[in-house]
């Protein structure tokens, strides 16, 4: 019959669900720390726990050897000899025990005994627990809202307690304590204060196993689950396909008048589900994953593994992407493709940019380039490659593409080309440089500003005999005037700006056409009555003092508006 003290180590290992003969090792080892502790002694001590009467003896083991000579430690081993004055069956190689008083150990040893019990016993929990649960990750486990420890939620799992951090609980769920929840157990965690359960009720697969609870065709396989995107509390996206013709996936999933659909809605608190039918082919996929918009084309982008470029109408461009992008974030997340949406008016202007890239690109033909033999040119030609551009962006292995080019000709094109753009940019540089003026316009230059300088005493004098010269001048310019429209107006146009000849020169007179008063009207009329009047290099002329400046208008003429403004050559 079992001791007292075996009955509540058997009691005990039920309780905490670990092996009956950890506690009683625990037990042992804890006695054998009390004893070291009391004895003061380094000697190998053990001890055993006899099932039956209950009692703990300790004790010390030391190695029989043959001789003294073979003596390492004393304290760990003895000879044969005196070996046998105590046990007259001692053989060499075995082990002699020597039996420790445990009667005489005080209230100190029994406290530290009973703390290595305790240590002992909740390692060999912790190691428990961590192998039962660490298999069942990804298990869906009915659990009891315990309590709530700050952000986190602790649930009961039966043989250990679970956490359900934040960032795994839904948006749109509280908890009482008490109440039962199904979790997935997504991780244990090995922790100095034992192994920490984590569970979730954010995970797509918990969306997976109400599914395959309310929905018996998912359940028989009949139905399957291809792909779900989820964000708890707010959306769920869940891609469905027969295997049956004659069942409709989606229609199934619902339920009659939403019945099946409805409670797993309430059992995860109002979130939203939409339910879609499963393609191979990825346009279609994303025409339906894309849901409740319209999609008006969907394009398999080249080049690029795995991107689509969805064009919507722009009337469903938001409703396309989603409150914060949620629509699209999820249709991506489903398909495992990235998208990008665009509206109509975008693509179109995107469009248009390319279009007027490619029309204002420059076509620089290859004749242009100095260094590029005529045979070669011929055979690019021949390949449908014009201009130095297109061969500029080819790379070496596409030019040996070309029939009649090897890598040595492939070598003498590209440094025909290189040198051909190096002449454009060494051009380009030297254009942007400023281009000094010669010593003599530079010298000239100066001299005039300083002879400016000095020649305003003069410029007084000057202005005034210029005056009274206007003064007299223009009664005879008047008769000057009237006598050149009486002769035909032979005088000016010899003399005329638009003449060739000099002032003298007779030569022509009778071809040129000879003015009458319409051609002089009309000659007035368009400004050019002035042209001839005008001082050559007035604009370098320095700026004269208001006082000094005599201003002299002309008569108007009949049918002639004066301008407010003056007309060059008024001034004089």
């Amino acid at each position: 019959m079992a001791s007292e003290l075996y009955n509540v180590i058997d009691a005990l290992s039920r309780e905490k669900g670990i092996d009956p003969q950890i506690v009683v090792n625990a037990v042992e080892d804890a006695i054998v720390v009390a004893t070291r502790k009391y004895y003061k002694s380094q000697e190998n001590l053990r001890a055993e726990l006899d099932k039956e009467s209950g009692q703990i003896r300790a004790f010390a083991v030391r190695t029989i050897v043959d001789g003294p000579e073979q003596i390492e430690d004393p304290l760990v081993q003895i000879t044969l000899e005196d070996a046998k004055r105590i046990d007259p069956a001692a053989e060499v190689g075995g082990e002699l025990r020597t039996y420790k008083p445990t009667d005489v150990l005080g209230r100190i040893a029994a406290q530290l005994a009973k703390q290595v019990i305790f240590q002992k016993v909740r390692e060999a929990e912790r190691d428990t627990i961590y192998n039962e649960y660490i298999g069942r990750v990804g298990e869906v486990i009915n659990a009891t809202i315990k309590r709530q420890e700050g952000q986190d939620v602790i649930v009961d799992l039966g043989k250990a307690e679970g956490r359900m951090p934040r960032k795994e609980q839904s948006r749109l769920e509280s908890f009482a304590p008490g109440e039962r929840a199904r979790v997935v157990l997504v991780r244990v965690e090995k922790a100095s204060k034992g192994p920490q359960v984590v569970v979730s009720r954010a995970v797509p697969e918990l969306v997976s196993h109400l599914f395959q609870t309310e929905v018996p065709e998912i359940y028989d396989n009949t139905v399957v689950i291809r792909a779900i995107a989820r964000e708890a509390g707010e959306r769920t996206k869940i891609a469905v396909m027969s295997k049956d013709k004659d069942v409709d996936p989606v229609g199934a999933c619902v339920g009659m008048k939403g019945m099946r659909v409805q409670s797993i809605i309430r059992e995860l608190r109002g979130e939203k589900i939409d339910i879609i039918e499963y393609h191979e082919d990825p346009v279609t996929f994303a025409e339906k994953a894309l849901q409740p918009a319209k999609v008006s084309r969907v394009t398999v982008l080249e080049g690029q593994e795995k991107h689509l470029e969805v064009i919507v109408d722009d009337s469903q461009l938001s409703l396309a992407i989603g409150k914060k992008g949620q629509n699209v974030r999820l249709a991506a997340k489903l398909l495992g493709w990235k998208i990008d949406i665009k509206s109509e008016e975008e693509k179109r202007q995107e469009v248009e940019d390319r279009m007027n890239v490619v029309l204002n690109q420059p076509a620089t033909p290859l004749e242009s380039v100095p260094d590029l033999e005529p045979g070669i040119i011929e055979k690019l030609v021949a390949a449908g490659i014009t201009t130095v551009e297109s061969v500029a962006d080819m790379t070496p292995e596409q030019l040996e593409e070309v029939p009649g080019i090897g890598p040595k000709t492939v070598e003498k094109i590209s440094i025909a080309v290189n040198n051909y753009f190096s002449s454009l940019d060494a051009a380009a540089n030297a254009g942007n440089e400023e281009v000094p003026l010669p010593e003599d316009e530079v010298s000239t230059e100066a001299e005039g500003a300083t002879e400016g300088e000095g020649a305003t005493e003069a410029e007084a004098a000057t202005e005034a005999e210029a005056a009274t010269e206007a003064e007299g001048a223009t009664e005879a310019e008047a008769a000057t005037e009237d006598e050149a429209s009486m002769e035909g107006g032979a005088a000016e146009s010899a003399t005329g700006p638009d003449s060739g000849g000099q002032s003298g020169d007779v030569t022509g007179l009778d071809q040129e056409p000879e003015a009458g008063p319409d051609s002089v009207e009309d000659l007035v009329e368009t400004g050019q009555y002035y042209e001839a009047e005008v001082i050559e290099g007035i604009e370098d002329a320095p700026p004269a003092d208001e006082a000094e400046v005599t201003t002299h208008e002309r008569p108007a003429g009949e049918n002639e508006n004066v301008p407010d403004e003056e007309k060059p050559g008024e001034q004089r």
